[in-house]
């Protein structure tokens, strides 16, 4: 063969494998983004049953095509505290046995038979169609999931043309006679091969899909194909072990598991073969073709599962010992990177993380409201260093979701970055405040100070009304109950009200000679700090009751609700001043 057709040959092959990989990642992406954020929760709620996890990772790795994509997913999730590691040990079986799909969908290609029904099966007979409609779809259509529906039909359409191009590559392979001569007499050499192909290009799927090409024009026998499928599988775990940099220890056990299971079954499988070759040599003279691979690909992923499905404890313990944890106490990762291009997944995180903030900023304010008359050097402490993992939480939670909002966003995710990025900043206010009232509580305690017996009873009212407003503002922002979010606007106008009461009750008292300057000011202190946290959790209820609503305007919002003549805000106004003993 000439140096030109070589060429050409070795361009279309390239070629395709580009179209090829390109297709699935735009087919996968598409996918992912409209599996959407409940994908965190459903893997964490499955990850203990393996059965389960199971069954999910192999519908995820179908929906997706991609295995390797699914173990990313998985390190970064274990990265980011979300599973244990342990609790990826179905969900990574399932991503092998699905990612067998493609092979099985390209199948279709083959021919099976001249009838108009059968060419309509084929993917390169519609895979044109599907495209058209994609495009049309991406054009024209505003509806978000439309858009991504359109998407996925682009990429199998493309990803189907990749496969046509290696295949076409492929129709005259008498060059390579010498290679597949090479291969069936040394498997070995042929899995070496593979599985360095397919750690540089990473994926399995292409590496398969070329091995099917080349069954479909060669006279390729079982002690080429197995080989050559087994290392695309080995080697597709390259791209889990580029992933594991940087991470954590448990992140990395998963990693170690998805290449102890495939490099063991491969190992074994290899074995097999060997003894197969000297024993009974002619059982592996069968030619092979399209099918056969994707038979052998499957059957490969189903004995790993089988395999090491008895045998998980002590495969855990292998990851363990492989990957060993440190005496130091690892740092918490917030946020993952690997989560960052998957937006509804990446949003779901950081309103995980925004719920562990709100639950960290009631905590701190409970514990200093507890002791404005009872001044506790160890909770004090405590308060301090809440307050600075607060701090910690927003500067990485907005600097994420700063970057987030630069990614493709449709409404709806824009309206809810901008919602976390206006809470964060609340949170982070009122952990000051509580931390500000640690400072009078110890004012108080090294002055002596005794109010009046009124005064004294009245902090004692309104001390009650903050506690419940943060605890209700918390629990109406972590389950993002837009409707109980209206009960708060009242009670934050009856702590205006109650505060106003105490000034008044303090001016008396100065006017009459009973109290003293430095009493007003620590009063004074004690009132500006509850009514900033009441402000702040208004805010947080502004933002969570407009949850279905298109943007955000907190002063319209306010201006319709925080109303007398509004029957239900009067209503719930009255109710909190009576609980609250205000006049």
């Amino acid at each position: 063969m000439r140096s030109t057709e070589i060429l050409n040959m070795i361009a279309l092959l390239l070629g395709g494998l580009t179209f090829f990989l390109f297709g699935m990642s735009v087919m996968s992406g598409g996918l992912e983004e409209m599996a959407g954020g409940n994908l965190e929760k459903t893997l964490k709620k499955v990850g203990k049953n393996d059965l389960s996890g199971f069954a999910l990772g192999a519908g995820i790795t179908v929906a997706i095509q991609s295995s390797s994509a699914m173990t990313v997913m998985l390190v970064g999730l274990v990265n980011s505290g979300i599973l244990d590691f342990s609790e990826t040990f179905g969900m990574i079986m399932g991503s092998h046995v699905g990612t067998t799909l493609t092979a099985w969908i390209l199948t279709l290609n083959a021919n099976s038979g001249n009838s108009l029904f059968m060419a309509l099966l084929r993917p390169m007979t519609f895979a044109p169609i599907l495209a058209f409609f994609g495009i049309m779809m991406r054009m024209f259509s505003k509806n978000r999931q439309r858009r991504k529906l359109g998407d996925i039909f682009i990429g199998f359409a493309v990803l189907m043309a990749g496969m046509d191009m290696m295949s076409s590559s492929m129709a005259d392979v008498k060059q390579f006679a010498g290679i597949l001569t090479l291969f069936s007499k040394y498997p070995i050499v042929a899995f070496l091969a593979s599985t360095l192909f397919t750690g540089l290009i990473q994926s399995s799927a292409a590496t398969v899909a070329i091995v099917q090409a080349m069954a479909l024009t060669t006279n390729m026998d079982l002690k080429i194909a197995i080989p050559l499928v087994i290392g695309a599988n080995i080697g597709t775990c390259m791209t889990s072990l580029i992933s594991s940099i940087g991470t954590n220890k448990g992140a990395k056990r998963v990693v170690a598991m998805h290449v102890y299971s495939n490099t063991i079954g491969g190992s074994i499988l290899m074995a097999a073969l060997y003894i197969v070759m000297i024993f009974s040599p002619g059982t592996l003279d069968h030619t092979v073709n399209i099918f056969t691979v994707a038979i052998i690909h499957s059957c490969f992923n189903i004995f790993n599962t089988i395999l090491f499905t008895p045998l998980k404890k002590p495969l855990f313990a292998l990851c363990r010992k492989t990957v060993r944890q440190t005496d130091e106490k690892e740092h918490t990762v917030f946020l993952d990177e690997r989560l960052f291009y998957n937006t509804p997944l990446a949003l779901f995180e950081c309103k995980r993380l925004c719920n562990e903030m709100a639950e960290l900023t009631r905590t701190s304010v409970n514990k200093a409201l507890a002791m404005v008359f009872d001044y506790n050097e160890k909770t004090a402490e405590e308060i301090a260093q809440e307050e600075a993992l607060v701090d910690k939480y927003e500067d990485r939670l907005g600097t994420y979701l700063v970057r987030l909002s630069g990614n493709s966003l449709n409404e709806e995710d824009r309206h809810a970055v901008a919602r976390l990025l206006h809470s964060l900043s609340d949170f982070e206010r009122i952990s000051d405040h509580a931390l500000n009232l640690c400072d009078v509580s110890k004012e108080i305690m090294d002055k002596e100070i005794e109010f009046s017996l009124p005064i004294n009873e009245g902090i004692k009212n309104i001390t009650g009304a903050l506690s419940e407003i943060i605890n209700l503002t918390c629990d109406v922002f972590i389950a993002d109950d837009h409707e109980s979010a209206s009960h708060i606007e009242p009670l934050e106008q009856v702590i205006d009200a109650l505060g106003y009461e105490l000034k008044s009750l303090n001016i008396d008292s100065l006017q009459k000679g009973e109290g003293t300057t430095t009493l007003g000011f620590v009063l004074s202190d004690i009132l500006t700090n509850y009514e900033r946290i009441s402000d702040h959790c208004s805010n947080l209820a502004v933002f969570t009751a407009q949850l279905n609503t298109p943007r955000l305007d907190a002063h319209n919002y306010l201006n319709n609700v925080k109303n007398m003549n509004n029957p239900d805000f009067a209503n719930d106004f009255n109710r909190f001043l009576a609980k609250y003993g205000g006049k």
